[in-house]
């Protein structure tokens, strides 16, 4: 199996198909280096996509077209940030087309309206961490179907062991400014790679 793994720099997704396929050839790619070592290019998305990948999940950059951002709209679009955004996650579908199994990522953002609806809205809370951030899913081709662990939040925080009246962490969205806040943000929660790795694999 030859997967790619398309601007992640975390290794999350990646090492989580390897630890289920150890003999997988897996590659992330990004333009920045890996946090965690492991098979990575560093670099434009577009030199390696053109491989003969059987899968694929695509992490496309969503500062310019993510809701939680909607009050720059305006200035993203005034100089040009946010149709960028929009121009690449579709050239991204449109070059990996020839690629078998795809999932793609991103946060409640106006790619539902320009694209398609999502066919999946997950949140952490379903897959074991207990915590809120809306992650959206259009999966495409040879691809298993995303199966939460649990139905509500609720169901995951007794399975947890927290105490009732306590709610799921809203960690990203109250995170603070700073040089590595869209990188947090934008890292695949453990749950959810290892839901994706499991269907992709």
């Amino acid at each position: 199996m030859r997967t790619l793994i398309g601007c992640e720099r975390t290794g999350t997704v990646r090492d989580a198909i390897l630890a289920i396929r150890p003999d997988a050839k897996v590659l992330s790619c990004d333009i920045q280096p890996t946090v965690k070592p492991g098979p990575h290019y560093e670099g434009d998305i577009f030199d390696v996509i053109d491989y003969p990948w059987d899968s694929a999940v695509f992490h496309t950059p969503c500062t310019a077209t993510s809701v939680s951002g909607a009050k720059h709209f305006e200035a993203k679009w005034m100089d040009g940030r946010q149709a960028a955004g929009v121009a690449f996650f579709f050239n991204v579908r449109r070059r990996s087309s020839h690629i078998k199994g795809r999932i793609f990522e991103q946060p409640i953002s106006i790619i539902s309206t320009l694209f398609e609806k999502p066919d999946y809205i997950l949140q952490p809370w379903m897959f074991g961490d207990y915590e809120t951030k809306a992650t959206c899913l259009w999966v495409d081709g040879l691809v298993g179907k995303i199966i939460p662990i649990y139905k509500t939040s609720e169901e995951c925080r007794e399975a947890l062991g927290i105490e009732p009246g306590i709610k799921p962490a809203d960690r990203i969205h109250k995170m603070p400014p700073g040089p590595e806040r869209a990188n947090m943000r934008s890292a695949t929660y453990p749950g959810i790679a290892r839901e994706i790795a499991r269907v992709i694999a």
